[in-house]
C-alpha cells in the first residue's frame, strides 16, 4: 500500500490448509469532509469528552479502556477481544458473488499481502476470479467479531464487512404500507421517456458532495456577515398533477397547444432550462465581477 496508509488490521487469510499474511486498509475515508467541534452555547468554548472512572473520577486513558458485561450491580466480567475470537468457530466459504443482497453491505476495506506470503495470496485471488466466487469469512475487527466478504478487485483483494441479519430491517415491514397501483399508457411512457434522456455511465469522479460545498459557503458566509440562504419549498407532486409535471418535465405541449410553463422549482429539466440556468449564472457572474473590477 502506498505511504502514509496505516493498516487498520494484520492478520491471516487461511483458505483449506493455505493460509498467508494479509493487511486491510479503509478504502474510504471521510478524512476531507468538514468537521465540527461541540461548543458550550453560554461561553463560546469547545467541549471536551472525558471517559472517567465512576467511582474514582479519574480520567482513563484509551489504553486502559476496555469492554464489560454487567453480572450484577456493580460487578462486571472483562472481556478482551482476543478472548471473543478464540470462541468463535473457523468459519470460511466460498459463494457465487450475485448471492448476497447489498443491503448487508457495511463498509469496505482493501486487502493486500502482508510481506510473506504473496503467492498464496495471488493464488486465492486468481482462483475465485476463475471461480466468479467470492469467500465470507470471520475476524475481530475493531473490538468486535464481523463477517466479512472477500472478493477479487484489481491486483488484490476487497473486504466488505457485513450486517448482521438481525441487523437488517425487513423490507417487508418498510414496503407494508406501499399502495397497490399500476401506472401505464402515456404517464408510463412519459416517465420512460424521461429516464431514457438521462440515461449515462456510473462515473463516481462526476459526483460532487453538494452537502460539503454547502457547509464551505455556511461558514464562509457566516464568517463574512453575509445573509444566509433560506431553503427552497419542495413541493410534493399530487395525483391530479402528476400528468402535467411529467409532460412538462419531458418537454412536450400541454392541451391549447402552448410550451409548456417553466417555474423556478423545475428549472433543473429540459434543454430550454439548462440555457436559462446558463444564462442566469453568466449573470450572477457579470454582477459580482463588476464591483471588482469597480474596486481595482
Amino acid at each position: 500500500m502506498a505511504s502514509g496508509h496505516r493498516a487498520q488490521w494484520k492478520g491471516f487469510i487461511k483458505f483449506g490448509e493455505v493460509s498467508c499474511g494479509a493487511a486491510l486498509y479503509t478504502a474510504a475515508s471521510t478524512s476531507e469532509r468538514i468537521t465540527f467541534n461541540t461548543i458550550n452555547k453560554a461561553t463560546g468554548n469547545r467541549v471536551n469528552r472525558v471517559f472517567v472512572d465512576g467511582e474514582t473520577e479519574e480520567p482513563v486513558p484509551k489504553e486502559l479502556q476496555t469492554k464489560g458485561f454487567e453480572i450484577e450491580n456493580g460487578q462486571y466480567i472483562i472481556i478482551d477481544p482476543d478472548e471473543v475470537a478464540a470462541t468463535i468457530p473457523e468459519s470460511n466459504k466460498f459463494i457465487p458473488c450475485s448471492d448476497v443482497d447489498d443491503v448487508y453491505f457495511d463498509k469496505p476495506y482493501y486487502l493486500t499481502p502482508d510481506k510473506m506470503g504473496g503467492d498464496a495470496f495471488v493464488a486465492l485471488r486468481d482462483g475465485m476470479r476463475k471461480s466468479k466466487v467470492a469467500a465470507i469469512a470471520r475476524t475481530v475487527l475493531f473490538r468486535r467479531m464481523r463477517t466479512v466478504l472477500i472478493r477479487p478487485h484489481g491486483k488484490g483483494l476487497i473486504a466488505t464487512t457485513l450486517n448482521y441479519d438481525y441487523e437488517v430491517r425487513s423490507s417487508k415491514k418498510a414496503f407494508e404500507g406501499m399502495p397497490k397501483l399500476k401506472i401505464e399508457g402515456e404517464m408510463l411512457d412519459l416517465a420512460k421517456h424521461i429516464i431514457g434522456t438521462k440515461k449515462g455511465d456510473f462515473d463516481p469522479a462526476t459526483f460532487d458532495d453538494r452537502y460539503e460545498a454547502a457547509l464551505a459557503e455556511l461558514v464562509k458566509a457566516k464568517m463574512e456577515g453575509r445573509s444566509l440562504p433560506k431553503p427552497k419549498k419542495v413541493e410534493v407532486s399530487k395525483p391530479n398533477d402528476l400528468l402535467a409535471a411529467l409532460r412538462e418535465s419531458a418537454g412536450v405541449l400541454n392541451a391549447t397547444g402552448d410550451k409548456p410553463k417553466r417555474t423556478a422549482a423545475n428549472a433543473n429539466t429540459g434543454t430550454g432550462r439548462q440555457r436559462a440556468a446558463r444564462g442566469a449564472a453568466a449573470e450572477a457572474a457579470s454582477s459580482k465581477a463588476a464591483p471588482q473590477r469597480k474596486a481595482s
